[in-house]
């Protein structure tokens, strides 16, 4: 790999931006403790699918032709904060109701369900393009052959994997998931405030 290329800056700043509390992290959380582990663990292989994806887009300049291109952002940006607000809907519904009906609760759910909400979920937030290309911007030079730029989206993907994997793997645990089933409707609550504020946040937001 080339000297140039400051890899731990990378996986610094990539780990504060994955691990901190967002809607990927909530919805994690949120299906491993409403839905079990094996939807838990799906729901996060489709995020890490989704960080893949927007990462190597902005490793092979892709980036820069979206931005070039800001009405591919503008849809991205609408549909991203339609779908976070169609959650914060579903678990504002979830919180006055004292059955669970909040999309990680849903019995008939399958493993392509929830990875399938994960990746959307993901796909649908330009802000990840934007926090890539930046990313790759500072840490990897644009003489960087394609060797290197393969071993930075691996190592970036494996970091987010390992990461998301533990959120779905912690939460889904008995204790975490008996403590929920007191607090459910508090947690759905707030999940809806956090979800609406993402949407938000989103429809909002300067892209360019």
């Amino acid at each position: 790999m080339s000297l140039a290329v400051n890899l731990p800056i990378i996986l610094s700043a990539a780990f504060i931006a994955t691990a901190s509390p967002g809607p990927a992290t909530l919805a994690v959380a949120s299906m491993s403790m409403g839905a079990g582990r094996q939807r838990g663990v799906a729901m996060a292989c489709g995020v890490v699918t989704g960080s893949l994806t927007w990462s190597a887009a902005a490793a092979l300049g892709l980036g820069a032709i979206m931005l070039a291109n800001a009405w591919i952002l503008e849809v991205i940006r609408y549909l991203g904060a339609g779908y976070l607000l169609y959650l914060a809907v579903k678990s504002a519904r979830s919180a006055v109701s004292p059955k669970a009906l909040t999309f990680s609760a849903v019995d008939d759910l399958t493993w392509g369900g929830a990875y399938r909400k994960g990746l959307v979920l993901h796909l649908t937030n330009p802000k990840a393009i934007l926090f890539f290309g930046a990313l790759y911007s500072i840490g990897v030079p644009p003489s960087a052959p394609m060797g290197t730029l393969l071993v930075v989206i691996a190592a970036v993907g494996l970091q987010s994997a390992l990461i998301f994997l533990t959120y779905a793997v912690v939460f889904s645990s008995a204790t975490v998931a008996r403590g929920f089933a007191r607090i459910r409707r508090l947690f759905d609550g707030l999940l809806a405030v956090a979800f609406g504020y993402a949407s938000f946040k989103v429809l909002t937001a300067h892209l360019r």
